[in-house]
């Protein structure tokens, strides 16, 4: 059975940081296109990062301020949110795909089979 648990999520200011964290249960990280995604109170849930054998990969809303990696040997997936903005909340997922491309359509929640429960974070101005 596979199983994706995120935490590390929490309240910030603006300009604030935090790293979230995906363990994996019954799947193997490293292997694999790996992603977040985030979903703010009605609004759609969007792509934030994806992570595969060959590169990461990132919306452009992110770009220069969140990190996407991996520890192979804890089979755990991060994202480190710097210079975090009010915008930037939302419940946060983990997702992946049994592939080890992510290919051109990284970011494309439906392509994503299995999902964690979600961390909060929270960012006040």
């Amino acid at each position: 059975q596979v199983q994706l648990v995120e935490s590390g999520g929490g309240s910030v200011q603006a300009g604030g940081s935090l790293r979230l964290s995906c363990v994996g249960s019954g799947y193997t990280v490293r292997t694999s296109c790996m992603a977040w995604f985030r979903q703010a109170p009605g609004k759609e849930r969007e792509g934030v990062a994806s992570i595969d054998y060959y590169r990461p990969n990132y919306a452009d809303s992110v770009k220069g301020r969140f990190t996407i990696s991996r520890d192979n040997s804890k089979n755990t997936l991060y994202l480190q949110m710097n210079s975090l903005k009010p915008e930037d909340t939302a419940m946060y997922y983990c997702a992946a795909r049994p592939t080890s491309d992510c290919g051109r359509y990284a970011l494309e929640s439906y392509l994503y089979a299995y999902w964690g429960q979600g961390t909060q974070v929270t960012v006040s101005s």
